[in-house]
């Protein structure tokens, strides 16, 4: 009971916490959305905490899932190469922006297509809780206003920009 009474906010009062981020709302088409991201900046989970040259590659199985390879230098741009492999499962079908990503079976982790600019150089990928957020584009570098851009966009979807980490790409 007493756990539950810290969870439940008090009568009257707004709960602090935002809403849930939501995906684009907009159909992507998922075979252009395919092959390699670079991630130019993250809200890092533990694994990526000091990645260098990180890339982001999707390719899109016939069975409709998403092998994905995710690498990185691990502390330097010389560092040794982490490599993982995760698989993308579309969850919401009409849009294509909502994944559920599984690291380890039989769990699934949900990711979200926030921002995607029409030309799809730049995406903007989420998680519902807002705790992790990653900026990839096509080329390794992209203009400082451009890249400023997207920051301010995280930044309106309520993530909390001082956690950015710039990537070094070389």
């Amino acid at each position: 009971m007493l756990v539950s009474a810290c969870q439940t906010a008090p009568a009257g009062s707004v709960a602090s916490s935002p809403a849930p981020l939501r995906a684009l709302d907009r159909s992507i088409d998922l075979e252009r959305f395919m092959g390699d991201w670079y991630v130019l900046a993250h809200i890092p989970t533990f694994i990526e905490k000091e990645a260098y040259n990180a890339v982001e590659r999707y390719e899109l199985a016939a069975d409709g899932t998403i092998p994905t390879t995710f690498f990185f230098n691990q502390g330097s741009f010389d560092g040794p190469l982490k490599t993982y492999r995760p698989r993308g499962f579309i969850y919401n079908q009409e849009t294509r922006t909502e994944w559920r990503m599984r690291f380890v079976w039989p769990f699934k982790a949900s990711y979200l297509i926030v921002d995607l600019d029409p030309n799809y150089e730049t995406v903007i990928i989420g998680v519902p809780n807002r705790r992790y957020a990653w900026i990839m584009s096509r080329t390794k570098f992209i203009p400082e206003p451009r890249y400023q851009e997207l920051v301010a966009r995280l930044a309106e979807t309520g993530h909390d920009v001082t956690k950015l980490r710039r990537i070094p790409q070389r």
